[in-house]
């Protein structure tokens, strides 16, 4: 039997009675799908937790003895492939920075029914897209991304300087695609209650404010430093892979404006070009060897090295980076994009979205940055579904070989 029609596994942990019963009666009819214990203190879920595997624990905050960030802390070190989610009506700033590096979501209470469904039935789904690998464990046990060290030691002093303000270290966040997506996890969660998704990081730094982004920055440590040393894959180069992202990020919001998009999917369109390849780096900070494989067919075909990375590591890069989007909140479009951005013809309904942008938008940037031919980096099968015509693609083609498209 597959990962993916297994009945998953759910903890449910809170020291209300009541509340757990409410959860029974709710769920009733997800008993079909999920096996549900239930659990009234951190010491009785991690009881439970040594007998059976969990797909999933979702805990309250503020309980006696062990608190749901403790919980959680020693679910994510003893059980890595765990996905981990705070449900709770404990909404102080102190709760919250205790379980950014933990938790990989943050729900409120009260919380509606289809909503705890529908982010845990999401996570699932991405999940399974890894198939039986180790890449689940790997993932969810990433607790934030390396940055490039001239943008992380800029941005350390930039967040000490006392004169510096929020859009200061908004517009550095924007330049690092791990930063952006630290950040973006944050101000999505249910925590800060804006009840719409957030794709700009800049916009995300300011409604943060820097009473926060201080303490998390330099007490909690939500970022940190790429170390090539480390690494020892001199063919890796981090400057390379965030100029490649940078230039679709630039180019897909640029076909997104063209195409009339409304203003979320332009944002959603730079943003998903921005993190279409951070599955690369995932995988070449744990496992640099497996990479150094890769980087040998990297100039192949498109089929080719998606080949070669399931052959490699059983999954794509594309996966690997969407699952860890979507444990972290990201908007689905934006989910989308980066899991499919090299196989779009898997999208279920062939529509002109963000996916599409992103992986035009790729493969313009592939193909003149190595020479390739357009024609082997697009799925034209893909292309010619969402009824593309020759007029747009040399439309785009100007857009691509325009300064804007290639700027940092």
């Amino acid at each position: 039997m597959t990962g993916s029609t297994e009945k998953k596994k759910i903890l449910f942990v809170d020291d209300e009675p009541n509340v757990l019963s409410g959860l029974r009666r709710s769920l009733r009819a997800q008993r079909k799908v999920w096996d549900m214990e239930f659990a009234g203190s951190g010491q009785e879920a991690l009881a439970k937790a040594d007998e059976i595997r969990f797909d999933a624990v979702v805990t309250d905050m503020r309980m006696p003895g062990m608190d749901g960030a403790e919980l959680l802390d020693c679910i994510a070190k003893g059980y890595p492939h765990v996905i981990r989610i705070v449900l709770s009506g404990q909404s102080d700033q102190e709760s919250v920075m205790k379980t950014v590096g933990p938790a990989h979501q943050y729900l409120n209470k009260p919380c509606e029914i289809d909503i705890l469904k529908g982010t845990l039935a999401r996570a699932f789904s991405l999940r399974d897209l890894l198939g039986e690998s180790h890449l689940k464990s790997l993932v969810s046990g990433m607790r934030t991304l390396p940055s490039l060290p001239a943008l992380y030691s800029e941005l350390m002093n930039v967040i000490q300087d006392p004169n510096a303000s929020v859009a200061d270290v908004g517009r550095l966040i924007a330049k690092d695609p791990a930063m952006t997506l630290k950040v973006l996890q944050l101000v999505n969660s249910a925590f800060f209650g804006l009840g719409r998704h957030v794709s700009n990081p800049v916009d995300a730094a300011s409604l943060l404010g820097l009473e926060i982004l201080k303490p998390l920055v330099l007490s909690i440590g939500i970022f940190k430093q790429f170390e090539a040393d480390k690494i020892n894959v001199k063919e890796f180069s981090l400057d390379a892979l965030w100029l490649h992202s940078s230039r679709v990020g630039s180019l897909a919001k640029l076909i997104a404006s063209e195409e009339g998009m409304q203003s979320p999917a332009i944002e959603d369109s730079l943003l998903a070009g921005m993190l279409h390849d951070i599955g690369k780096l995932i995988l070449i900070v744990n496992q640099p060897t497996e990479y150094l494989q890769l980087i040998e067919v990297e100039q192949a075909e498109m089929d080719k090295r998606v080949a070669a990375e399931e052959a490699i590591f059983g999954s794509t890069h594309g996966a690997v980076g969407a699952y860890l989007l979507g444990l972290w909140g990201l908007p689905q479009s934006v989910v989308e994009a980066v899991a499919l951005h090299n196989q779009p013809a898997l999208q279920g309904v062939r529509v002109f979205s963000v996916l599409s942008v992103v992986h035009i938008a790729n493969a313009f940037v592939h193909a003149e940055a190595e020479g390739t031919a357009l024609d082997a980096l697009l799925d034209l099968d893909y292309i010619n579904s969402i009824q593309v015509t020759e007029e747009r693609i040399e439309i785009w083609k100007r857009l691509a070989s325009g300064s804007d498209a290639n700027s940092n």
